[in-house]
């Protein structure tokens, strides 16, 4: 299994996966259109605004934002023709501040376009950073969010006659499972833990517990799965 590239944190939320969540209001007859769309890369955040350019072909604008990576370390912005500093940055603020949890702000992966349909009422550069500031924070709110964590990966060898029961016991214990493989001799159950020392300790423990020291945690890669908000 291949281990995945390290990050500071080892958990963040993020939007649920899926084609993306579409909000819109209304300000002074102007339509704001905001599309949010889980994106992991760059080019996924640029494909989605080439998309919404296509779909949207008449609007005005197609401000975006996004933020990438469980550090949050990527974040970029586009005015899209609007004054500057009006749209993009508040758009990238809105999805920067959105509180996860009580004062947890660790929403990442996420990209936001704001579609404008100008309805012939000037909003000023206040009321432009706050239309597309409330535009994704609207949107944030009512999207759903999923929470992403680093979980490591550990094998457990096992006689064929002895996995069912194992695996129950493990499930049982509140343990994550992850694909199981089969070998001539052995089943391979999998268990996806936290990727912290005293959560391995602790698992290794109740395994030496269950199986009478018979059976050890094989450590694997790290994967990101994604776990109930």
């Amino acid at each position: 299994m291949t281990e995945t590239t390290q990050s500071r944190q080892s958990a963040y939320t993020t939007l649920a996966a899926g084609d993306g969540f579409l909000h819109e209001i209304e300000i002074k007859r102007s339509r704001f259109i905001t599309v949010l769309r889980r994106t992991a890369t760059e080019e996924d955040a640029r494909a989605l605004v080439s998309e919404l350019r296509r779909e949207f072909h008449d609007a005005r604008h197609h401000c975006s934002a996004f933020v990438l990576g469980p550090d949050r370390d990527i974040q970029r912005s586009s005015d899209d023709g609007e004054p500057s500093g009006t749209a993009g940055i508040p758009m990238l603020e809105a999805l920067l501040r959105r509180e996860t949890a009580a004062g947890v702000t660790d929403l990442s992966d996420v990209s936001a376009v704001v579609v404008r349909y100008f309805g012939g009422i000037l909003l000023g550069a206040g009321g432009l950073v706050r239309a597309y500031s409330d535009s994704v924070s609207t949107a944030l709110e009512l999207a759903p969010l999923v929470q992403r964590r680093r979980l490591r990966i550990c094998a457990v060898r096992v006689p064929h006659a002895a996995a069912g029961r194992l695996e129950n016991d493990l499930r049982s214990a509140g343990y994550a499972m992850a694909e199981t493989g089969y070998e001539a001799q052995s089943t391979v159950l999998r268990l996806a833990l936290p990727d912290a020392a005293d959560d391995l300790a602790a698992a290794a423990d109740r395994l030496a517990a269950l199986t009478a020291g018979s059976a050890a945690l094989q450590r694997e890669g790290t994967e990101w799965i994604d776990v109930p908000h």
